[in-house]
């Protein structure tokens, strides 16, 4: 028997005053699926993306992550059930310069009252930043960044991870890298994810490529 799906989307719908975003959104992830998710510009890529959080309200439909129907939940439950269950990298990094790199990576397990600096070595050391925890943020790679990220978006395990661009702003030989190796994480963690781009080179490492139109999402 299949394992239940981690994310279960039905019938999602978006819209802003009188005008549609996207419509009849259905999607399912496995635990440990890597889905890439393409789409023309101004299809609603990013806002589906925060929907899914609970960042953004839909105008009907429902998101599920293992049972929960993150849309009904009020704001509050919204906000502690994000923080325990999702993971997120970004095109922009979203590494905090003030903060040391075992700072950043930190964040998650620190927001859920959780300190466990053995974890973050770990995670860094996943991510081939071993020993990297007291460098600051400016003196890093775009490449080792992102790297940052991942093992920030990672460390608390979250069930479901949504990355936005992640490969946007590196170099095509770094893009290829970070994507393998965020494939590789999400797959080894059981986590399903969700990753939006605009690059056939990385949605060739996901185990599904789909597209998101007005109407729905359908087979890339």
């Amino acid at each position: 028997m299949s394992a239940p799906p981690v994310l279960d989307v039905r019938g999602l719908a978006k819209t802003y005053g009188d005008a549609a975003v996207f419509e009849g959104v259905d999607l399912r992830l496995a635990p440990g699926e890597f889905v890439a998710l393409l789409g023309e510009s101004g299809v609603g890529k990013s806002t589906l993306l925060n929907c899914i959080a609970g960042l953004d309200t839909p105008a009907r439909g429902r998101v599920v992550v293992d049972g929960v129907d993150v849309t009904a939940l009020p704001e509050p439950a919204q906000a502690a059930w994000r923080r325990a269950a999702v993971g997120f990298v970004f095109q922009a990094f979203h590494v905090l310069p003030h903060l040391t790199v075992g700072d950043n990576v930190a964040l998650p397990l620190l927001l859920l009252g959780r300190r466990d600096p053995a974890r973050i070595a770990q995670m860094l050391a996943t991510v081939g930043l071993a020993g990297f925890e007291p460098r600051l943020p400016r003196t890093l790679s775009g490449g080792q960044l992102q790297r940052v990220a991942i093992a920030r978006a990672l460390v608390h395990a979250p069930r479901l991870l949504l990355a936005d661009e992640p490969t946007g702003n590196l170099d095509p030989a770094t893009a290829e890298r970070i994507v393998e190796l965020l494939a590789q994480q999400v797959r080894a963690a059981g986590t399903a994810a969700l990753m939006v781009t605009h690059s056939a080179h990385a949605a060739a490492h996901a185990d599904r490529v789909l597209r998101l139109t007005a109407t729905g999402i359908v087979p890339a």
